[in-house]
Order: C-alpha cells, then structure tokens, then sequence
C-alpha cells in the first residue's frame, strides 16, 4: 500500500484574547452618514431646479411686459402728437395673457418735451416693468 500524503496544517493567526475579526461591509453610523449626505444634497438640487425655474417664468414676464410698453410708447411716437399730461390706463394681450398698462405723462423742464411712463401690471394689478421715455413735441 501507498501511503497516503499527508495534508499539512495551516498557520493560523494568533489575535490577542478580546479582538474580533473585522467583518466586511458598512455599519449602521457610516449607512446612516451617508444617507444624510445624499439627503442634503437632494434638498439642495431640489432648491436650485425651484430657483431656476422661477428665474426662467420672471425672465418670460419681464419679456411679454417689455414687448407691452415698448408698444405703448411706439403708438404715442408713431401718432407725433404731443401727449397731454395725465395718467391713463389699458390693457395689451401678448401670448395669450391679458396685461395692465398704466401710462403717466409728466412735464419735464424744458416744455417742448414730455416724460412718458408706462407701468406693466399683472393680473393682480402687481407692478411687472416700468419704461420710460421722453417724447417732443412735434
């Protein structure tokens, strides 16, 4: 008969009394820590996508507006009359949505020239733009 061969021992590590062996994976602090830092970093993307997207309905306001007073001041400088002092109001639709005007015309020091004012207002009557101008008179 042959002999049979031999399996040899492995060396084993000795730990002092009291150690454990480290096992693999995450713990309940470091899940949880993690956790936090992806949650404030999702409110904080949250925050800014909010801020963009009123940004981008201000932006579209204040253009609709601008088109509304620039043609309210075109009409007074296309009619060349001199406009007569005072204050009035009207309305202009621009991409389906129905805005305020308030136009004021003041005197200025030299009387040839008048300074026209026109106020876009929403629907809720809050101030969107103001622009002005000074016409002459013709």
């Amino acid at each position: 008969m042959s002999p049979t061969p031999r399996r040899h021992a492995t060396a084993r590590t000795v730990r002092p009394a009291g150690t454990a062996r480290r096992r693999q994976g995450f713990t309940l602090v470091e899940v949880l820590v993690a956790l936090a830092i992806v949650a404030v970093t999702l409110a904080a993307g949250s925050r800014a996508a909010d801020s963009l997207i009123g940004n981008a309905s201000r932006l579209g306001d204040a253009t609709v507006a601008q088109w509304c007073a620039d043609n309210r001041l075109t009409a007074f400088r296309l009619a060349r009359q001199f406009p007569d002092q005072g204050e009035s109001d009207a309305t202009c639709e621009q991409l389906g949505r129905t805005l305020n005007l308030h136009t004021r015309v003041q005197p200025t020091p030299n009387p040839n020239f008048r300074r026209v004012d026109v106020q876009v207002q929403d629907e809720n009557r809050q101030p969107i733009l103001t622009l002005s101008t000074v016409l002459p008179r013709y």
